[in-house]
């Protein structure tokens, strides 16, 4: 099969023509360069309606110089997320060459086509998927049927977040590879060779950190970046602190994507994965954790019509084609709405989460490894002690990581002890020890959540976070494997009800936590949990709505109501 590609989702006019049986790729590229800022709409649109034509009949002419006038069996198109103008032009354009040729048309998710270009390329079965472009950055797993959104970005989009800063002070677009470049000359002149891993001599400026679960926020870092350049700090360093943080924004919510699900596997995607430093850490991650990483050659991470044209290629082999009256395109196309009709297989949650299954791996005599820490139990029966160790991270640069396990450490050992004061279910903290980042916590609970996943202990998780919430505590990272549950209390009650027995369901991990009333602050701590259920289990719903009874049964109802005003923030609603 051969399959001619289209993309036009915004800056880059591309077309493509992608054989199956040779697994070649035949790219031809016009982006838009604006002469100054960000992409203008309106200029994109122009350029795409004038470029399209062009690079189709690059490609075109190639694909029948060598196999014919009948080179084509299908035409794919970028259907979405982007710029409305410019992927109209792209539908316009595929539709015509389609009918043309009478072949099938195939609209493709654009970020999904990230993804799958990175699977196809890599050969793995069921990874975990790190899209960083300009306008997105979130975390895709395949389950049940569909990718699933594990954690994206509440606001900007990474190259939007560092093209901020660099539109701030004056440079052209895009911005990424001149931030990339001055933070390298920046690491030069502190003594370094300009990689990253000899970035740690630099100086580092102090800049906002955000994580929430798996969900990211970039525009307080962006915000203070710009700020320190009014107030005369070296562009160079500046730019240097932003790849610092932001990457290791990145990586810290991708290893909590693999930590939530169990994966081993890891590809990127994306214009901002060609940057080296976040490359680097990517790997470090990853060889740290034993995960296997790929990110696809340069080509295939900027906005490219070969990964539609590859992706649209297994879409119409599976009979996934599009009727023209129905081929409309969508600017918010979500990568979780595109039903995977190309692949069958294991979840990436590999069957955890399926509601009411085991998980011996980390049942009661396993230790534990997280995102973040390893747990490992010590002592017998009643003298069991529950030891984590807040890690060293070696892809973070040395002075971020400290203050990071140093703070969340304290906010750990201080939050757990409140949040039990106030009446939610916690373990006892026995020892802190600041030096090592290690915490000696009681032993609560036979599994996590995650493994053994019931609407009575939702249902009690909403009303755990409805009274933390009351004294005025955010937990910061309330997913599935950060409750654990303990065997006698999974035997007892009905679904919906309290449970009786003792010990039952007990918040663990407040390291991102922190003191807020805010009604904000306490709907992203619902967001945060409901999507680490969205993200793993089969029937999600019912666990959902048991877990929302519960919170309302003890909170505020105006929490529940900001709850959708915050899932909407994501990038692609």
């Amino acid at each position: 099969m051969r399959v001619l590609g289209i993309e036009g989702t915004a800056w880059c006019a591309s077309a493509a023509l992608y054989d199956a049986e040779t697994d070649s790729v035949l790219i031809e590229s016009d982006p838009y360069e604006p002469d100054s800022g960000g992409i203008h709409p309106r200029e994109a649109a122009e350029h795409m309606s004038e470029a399209i034509p062009e690079v189709v009949d690059g490609v075109l002419d190639a694909a029948e110089a060598e196999h014919g006038p009948d080179a084509i069996d299908a035409v794919a198109f970028s259907r979405g997320p982007g710029l409305g103008p410019c992927l109209r032009i792209v539908g316009t354009a595929a539709r015509s060459l389609a009918g043309t040729l009478d072949v099938p048309l195939v609209g493709v998710n654009h970020m999904v086509a990230h993804l799958e270009i990175g699977r196809h390329r890599s050969g793995f079965d069921n990874p975990v998927c790190l899209n960083a472009s300009g306008a997105n950055a979130h975390l895709l797993g395949y389950h049940d049927g569909r990718y699933r959104v594990l954690g994206e970005t509440m606001d900007a989009g990474v190259g939007n977040a560092l093209d901020k800063f660099t539109r701030h002070v004056g440079w052209s677009h895009p911005g990424g590879p001149k931030v990339e470049a001055a933070a390298t000359e920046f690491v030069t002149a502190a003594g370094g060779d300009g990689s990253g891993a000899s970035g740690a001599a630099a100086d580092l400026l102090d800049l906002p950190y955000v994580v929430k679960g798996m969900d990211f926020s970039f525009s307080g870092i962006s915000s203070a970046a710009n700020d320190a350049a009014d107030d005369g700090v070296p562009v160079e360093k500046i730019c240097f602190s932003l790849q610092e943080h932001v990457f290791a924004m990145l990586t810290e919510v991708s290893e909590r994507a693999l930590s939530l699900t169990g994966a081993d596997e890891l590809v990127l995607g994306g214009g901002v994965a060609q940057n080296d430093r976040l490359r680097e850490m990517l790997t470090a991650m990853c060889e740290a954790r034993g995960a296997d990483f790929h990110a696809p050659e340069p080509r295939f991470l900027r906005d490219n019509a070969g990964m539609i044209a590859v992706l649209g290629a297994k879409m119409a082999a599976a009979g996934d084609a599009v009727p023209v009256a129905e081929s409309a395109v969508d600017p918010n196309f979500r990568p979780d709405q595109v039903p995977v009709t190309w692949r069958a297989g294991e979840s990436v949650a590999r069957g955890r989460a399926s509601g009411g299954s085991g998980d011996t791996e980390r049942g009661a005599d396993a230790d534990r490894r997280g995102a973040e820490a390893t747990v490992t139990m010590e002592g017998v029966d009643g003298g069991r002690r529950a030891v984590k160790r807040r890690v060293e991270k070696s892809y973070r640069h040395p002075e971020l990581d400290r203050t990071l396990r140093r703070d969340r450490t304290v906010a750990e050992a201080r939050l757990t002890s409140e949040a039990r004061r106030a009446g939610v279910p916690t373990p006892l903290v026995y020892d802190v020890d600041l030096a090592t980042a290690t915490l000696t916590l009681q032993y609560v609970g036979e599994r996590d959540l995650a493994a053994t996943l019931d609407e009575r202990w939702t249902g009690a998780v909403g009303r755990h976070l409805a009274r933390l919430h009351g004294a005025g505590i955010v937990h910061g990272d309330p997913t599935t494997r950060n409750v654990r549950v303990s065997p006698d209390a999974a035997e007892s009650g009905e679904p919906g009800d309290e449970p009786t027995a003792t010990p039952e369901t007990y918040l663990i991990d407040f390291g991102l936590g922190y003191h807020t009333g805010h009604v904000e602050d306490h709907a992203m701590d619902l967001h945060v949990f409901e999507g680490s259920i969205r993200a793993t289990a089969i029937d999600p719903e019912p666990l959902i709505a048991a877990f929302e009874a519960g919170y309302e049964s003890v909170g505020d109802d105006e929490v529940i109501g900001r709850l959708q005003e915050v899932a909407g923030r994501g990038r692609y609603r």
